[in-house]
């Protein structure tokens, strides 16, 4: 008989546990997929990133509390499980999984509402309002914008592709942080582009705006970090924040504008305020743009045939 010994038996993982949340539409292609493996690219007590391995878009799912920005590629849920960055995580089926939690999506939700008609002169209108609500919050852009964001709101507002794809090249990836000030600059245009210019049918901004997301498309992933580059891609289809589409309600004369503007400006450290000013660029443009033009939209300028098709694969707002 042997002594001394004991049987140690294998003790079973925990159960996972079942919650649900409700996801962007912009998600759907991923979620709906087959399940994928995927990693937390970062975690925060509001916010866990996760980098899906798919060829779907986006790649990148931002799994938020309530408290916590909206983003347009989120699910949202009650709360974060415990997790951290390099652990493993799966997306698909309808669901993600996160450390022992699986969410399941039970509701959808629109990260590109249509405005609706909007006149210009109303637009013009409600601008003064939209520049005293970004005053008095005392809050400003991380990069000056008197550089490369100049060139981009000049070169959109003459219809100059050369310079406005000069400009967000520059601008992509310029300034510290997991989403820098050039890439939230440049999302606030884009998604001022594409809505304020269909709601008041100016075809040349929302043109403008295929071939800035074509450009997206290209260099995006190389010239900034992936979870902006996610982020850029949603804007350059016209899917934003919560706070943002507050702020395109407003100047629509939808919505109460100087509060909106007051919470979009409180959205990060100066992300609100970088994507406060790609608005204000953005509707300048869609102004400028709007007015007659001699002739149709001249063809591509040279050095860009390295560009898809203007709009390939981006599909304008909803």
């Amino acid at each position: 008989m042997t002594t001394g010994m004991r049987t140690v038996r294998a003790q079973r993982p925990p159960a996972r546990r079942k919650a649900f949340g409700a996801a962007s539409v912009a998600l759907r292609p991923v979620l709906e997929a087959a399940r994928q493996p995927a990693r937390v690219l970062a975690a925060f007590p509001q916010v866990v990133y996760l980098e899906v391995r798919t060829d779907l878009e986006p790649s990148v799912v931002a799994v938020v509390t309530g408290a916590a920005t909206r983003l347009p590629n989120a699910v949202v849920v009650d709360a974060l499980p415990a997790t951290g960055a390099g652990e493993d995580a799966a997306v698909g089926d309808g669901a993600v999984e996160l450390g022992r939690v699986t969410v399941g999506v039970r509701r959808w939700w629109d990260p590109a509402p249509p405005l609706g008609p909007v006149q210009a002169p109303a637009l013009a209108a409600m601008l003064p309002a939209y520049d005293a609500a970004c005053r008095g919050t005392g809050r400003g852009t991380g990069i000056d914008p008197a550089g490369a964001g100049a060139l981009l709101a000049a070169g959109c507002a003459r219809g100059s592709l050369l310079d406005a794809i000069t400009a967000a090249e520059r601008l992509m990836g310029l300034g510290p942080g997991l989403t820098p000030s050039g890439d939230d600059m440049l999302a606030g245009l884009l998604v001022a582009l594409r809505h304020l210019g269909a709601a008041t049918g100016a075809g040349r901004a929302v043109w403008v705006a295929d071939w800035l997301a074509a450009t997206v498309a290209f260099d995006a992933a190389t010239r900034t970090t992936m979870i902006s580059a996610a982020l850029l891609r949603c804007a350059a289809r016209g899917e934003a924040c919560a706070e943002v589409l507050a702020v395109l309600r407003g100047l629509a004369g939808r919505g109460p504008l100087e509060p909106a503007v007051r919470r979009l400006l409180c959205v990060g450290h100066t992300s609100g305020a970088d994507l406060a000013w790609g608005l204000r660029a953005g509707a300048a443009a869609v102004l400028a743009l709007g007015r007659p033009a001699p002739g149709p939209p001249p063809g591509p300028p040279a050095g860009l045939k390295r560009l898809e098709r203007p709009g390939a694969g981006v599909p304008t707002s909803r």
